[in-house]
């Protein structure tokens, strides 16, 4: 058996900002990663679309707010030491029709609220801004930026192993967890770790790790999200960072347009059911996953409640002409022939008993294990100060 003090389940950029605010910390503590695939940041941290999100959809208060704003802070001071390449580009929200003014307003005043710089803006200053996006009113965010995760990711990496006593180990996946007196032991498909802290940040299988020392308080539903690439010759027709009002019952933000900081243009997301956790193509089914999603009564009152929208989702997944419509939403110029098929990524969504999407961040202490049982979007943004909130959590508890 492996000694360590941390053990940190998930090698995607929570973990990894975790492990390097718990090394900054204190370098005396070892810790330990334990990640199941070959390499770090496969799932969906290597799935991301790469915006600094800058906090304003949030409810105030909430820890996606709170953690956002701090988040986006300590990410961009990180990238500057670093010498990482980030962009403050900018991004304009877009109501497209009078019904979607009052979402907006709600949009404004949450990021006026939560210190975002934004202003509201006419449909001619708008144009002034993404001159091919077709809008009646806008919320301009000039902070929003662009990064690539992946590179923060490795730079982490390098720092975390950098410090005597810690590990970052691959190609271990976990199967049990359990405590002995007050320290925790995790077990691998090839060995064993005991520590005195286990912060479990699986992302699409948190829920799993979750269970096996307590019942999960919600459960993880896999929604894939499929994008297009816009080809270069069309480039022109989105400048930066282009969004819809989104739906205020969903925990996404709709089909927008996000130029990357490798100079190409994606669009979407669409928020499909994958019939796999790790479902990133159609095709890719995990019958027992599935079935555990079909069989959960959470998912069965969320499609129930929510069948019209998911049939929409599930239209434009088969369809491109019906995605190209919601496109066209924004930027009426965009035709089928403008795109080219990209990668697509699975959130990992928590959906309570009860049907509701859980829409805030969940973070849980058990004793002296700490479960990140819900960080989608904005986690990326916010991973570094989520990684030192578990540290503060970590230190009122046991005084490291």
């Amino acid at each position: 058996m492996q000694q360590t003090d941390i053990i940190i389940i998930g090698g995607g950029i929570l973990g990894l900002a975790t492990a390097y605010q718990f090394s900054r910390d204190n370098p005396r503590l070892r810790i330990t990663i334990l990640e199941k695939e070959s390499q770090l940041a496969m799932h969906q941290t290597g799935h991301n679309s790469g915006v600094l999100h800058t906090g304003i959809y949030y409810k105030p208060g909430s820890l996606k707010a709170v953690n956002c704003r701090e988040g986006k802070s300590r990410m961009e001071d990180f990238c500057q030491r670093e010498g990482i390449e980030y962009e403050i580009c900018g991004k304009v929200i877009v109501a497209v029709n009078e019904k979607e003014l009052p979402v907006l307003e709600m949009i404004y005043q949450r990021g006026r609220t939560n210190g975002v710089n934004c202003e509201m803006i006419s449909q001619e200053h708008l144009l002034e801004i993404e001159p091919h996006v077709a809008g009646i009113k806008a919320i301009h965010v000039p902070e929003a930026g662009i990064i690539d995760y992946m590179q923060v990711c490795e730079r982490l990496a390098l720092r975390v192993r950098e410090e005597e006593g810690n590990s970052i180990v691959c190609s271990e996946k976990v199967t049990g967890v359990r405590k002995i007196g007050h320290r925790v032991v995790v077990q691998t498909n090839q060995s064993e770790y005991e520590g005195q802290i286990m912060v479990n940040c699986a992302g699409l299988y948190s829920d799993k790790i979750t269970s096996m020392t307590q019942t999960p308080e919600a459960k993880i539903i896999p929604f894939r999200g499929e994008y297009y690439l816009i080809r270069p010759e069309k480039h022109y027709l989105c400048r930066n960072l282009i969004y819809p009002v989104p739906d205020p019952d969903f925990p996404f933000l709709g089909v927008h347009f996000t130029r990357m900081i490798n100079g190409k243009i994606e669009c979407g997301p669409n928020a499909v059911l994958a019939f796999a956790r790790e479902g990133y193509t159609k095709r890719k089914i995990n019958l027992l996953e599935l079935s555990e999603v079909l069989s959960y009564k959470g998912f069965l009152k969320l499609a129930l409640k929510y069948w019209i929208a998911g049939a929409g989702e599930m239209w434009r997944s088969f369809n491109k002409a019906a995605f190209v419509n919601a496109l066209q939403r924004l930027i009426p110029e965009i035709k089928a022939d403008d795109l080219e098929s990209a990668p697509a990524g699975v959130r990992a969504q928590a959906v309570m008993p009860n049907g509701k999407l859980l829409d805030d961040f969940l973070i849980q202490q058990n004793g002296n294990i700490i479960n990140v049982c819900n960080a989608p979007s904005p986690a990326a943004t916010s991973a570094l100060n989520i990684g030192k909130h578990i540290v503060e959590i970590a230190g009122e508890s046991f005084g490291n």
